[in-house]
């Protein structure tokens, strides 16, 4: 394997880091209601400063997801290159922090993976944090849950185990948990889950809920009010598209009586004997994500 340090260039005036956290998102994968990506673009707002940018050319298959170009009149005025970057943030009490996002890269997987180790290593990162959003047969009207995993069980927190063991496709930020992990650092993630019939839709109430994971696990404070207002719009308007149909009122109710079914057994650790609600098993879950991805691809 190549110099994975190659693959990225750090910045000329990196800031003074002691011991950030690594907070990463990368567009193309599996990502319901787009809740990776909301959250993580909301902490680019916060003060960003350019720390290091990788070498996308290495990494992107432009002929499968061509950049767009904008052309005028006779001429070509614009290109939109795709960038794959880490920034330098700061939370609500001036915490630093870093974000990496931008195109999930089309080769090179774990060139990547130890490209970012490495980076991680020179930057001192103390713990990586992978989000994203996977489609659920849960309603908007509960709370929104996560899926926490990672390599720390004492900084995911308490939740209810709504998936047990399930083969699905990878993705290279997976990846990049499974090899930091293995390189001995410490790394966790959140999946939000989304509603199935919103998974592509924008749903900022899901990038609400990775957020305030990832404080529970690292004590970093986020200001949300930006997201408050967009999920709240959000709201009003699912409320009326359900109001307008009846059958789609019926399936929201369905969907609530199965999830308050689940989440009592789950407090009372006891089976759900005779309730039509149940964990959705391994095949059910990589079958969800097959869909969801075909869904992605035939856009």
């Amino acid at each position: 394997m190549a110099d994975p340090s190659e693959l990225y260039t750090l910045a000329e005036d990196v800031p003074e880091l002691s011991g950030p956290v690594l907070v990463y998102h990368l567009d193309g994968f599996m990502d319901a209601g787009r809740a990776g990506q909301l959250a993580t673009r909301h902490l680019r707002t916060l003060d960003a400063r350019l720390v290091a940018t990788f070498d996308v050319d290495s990494l992107i298959d432009y002929r499968s997801r061509r950049p767009p170009m904008t052309f005028d009149t006779d001429r070509w005025v614009d290109y939109e290159a795709p960038e794959l970057t880490v920034y330098a943030c700061e939370d609500a009490v001036g915490v630093p922090f870093l974000v990496m996002t931008g195109p999930e890269p089309d080769r090179a997987w774990e060139r990547f993976a130890a490209a970012v180790i490495s980076l991680c290593e020179r930057l001192d990162v103390r713990l990586a944090v992978g989000l994203h959003g996977i489609p659920m047969a849960v309603p908007h009207t509960r709370e929104t849950g996560l899926t926490p995993h990672g390599n720390r069980p004492d900084l995911l927190g308490e939740h209810p185990a709504w998936i047990n063991r399930a083969e699905v496709p990878g993705s290279a930020a997976a990846l990049i948990e499974y090899r930091m992990a293995e390189a001995g650092h410490d790394a966790i993630g959140f999946a939000a889950h989304v509603p199935h019939y919103l998974a592509q839709s924008a749903y900022p109430t899901a990038a609400i809920a990775l957020l305030n994971g990832v404080t529970s696990a690292t004590g970093l404070m986020f200001p949300t009010a930006d997201l408050d207002d967009a999920a709240a719009q959000a709201r009003e308007q699912i409320d009326g598209e359900v109001a307008a149909s009846e059958d789609v009122a019926e399936a929201v109710r369905n969907l609530e009586v199965q999830y308050d079914a689940i989440v009592e057994a789950g407090r009372n650790s006891l089976p759900l004997a005779g309730s039509p609600a149940r964990m959705p098993d391994g095949d059910e879950i990589a079958a969800e994500f097959e869909r969801f991805l075909a869904e992605q691809n035939d856009q």
